[in-house]
């Protein structure tokens, strides 16, 4: 199991994630953009959301930090941008983390399938912290 750093940023993440790249002396990032995700029919994406980056990571000396745009509309806030995200191949293990710190918390998604993930959720903490979960079974592309 390991312990992700996951930044947003807002309009600037491909810039940042080249720079922490070039600074730290890793390969260039591979970016998925909003624009390049699966469609749905019943979420039409905004144009202004087509070139942000909905994922990217880099490992610095052996830590993945991920990088990621805010979509358009959701709030930023300088200085609350940081989560920490679980990253296990045991899905058993997410779920019991997920529901153990979910309790006096708000959840921001529920644990589901995405296309990227089996088993994928985000919660706030009854402490304020921001996490993610993914279960990680090995296909993961980005």
């Amino acid at each position: 199991m390991s312990v992700d750093v996951y930044l947003n940023f807002n309009g600037n993440c491909r810039e940042a994630a080249e720079f922490y790249a070039e600074v730290f002396g890793t390969e260039k990032p591979q970016i998925m953009t909003f624009g390049q995700t699966p469609p749905n029919p019943d979420y039409p994406l905004p144009e202004e959301a087509k070139n942000l980056v909905m994922h990217t990571r880099l490992n610095i000396d052996g830590s993945n930090v991920m990088f990621s745009d805010v979509f358009p509309g959701m709030p930023f806030v300088a200085g609350n941008n940081i989560s920490l995200t679980i990253v296990n191949k045991d899905e058993e293990k997410i779920k019991s983390l997920f529901h153990k710190l979910k309790e006096g918390g708000q959840v921001g998604m529920e644990l589901q399938e995405t296309f990227w993930s089996k088993c994928y959720g985000s919660l706030e903490d009854k402490f304020g912290i921001h996490w993610q979960f993914n279960y990680d079974n090995g296909e993961m592309v980005l």
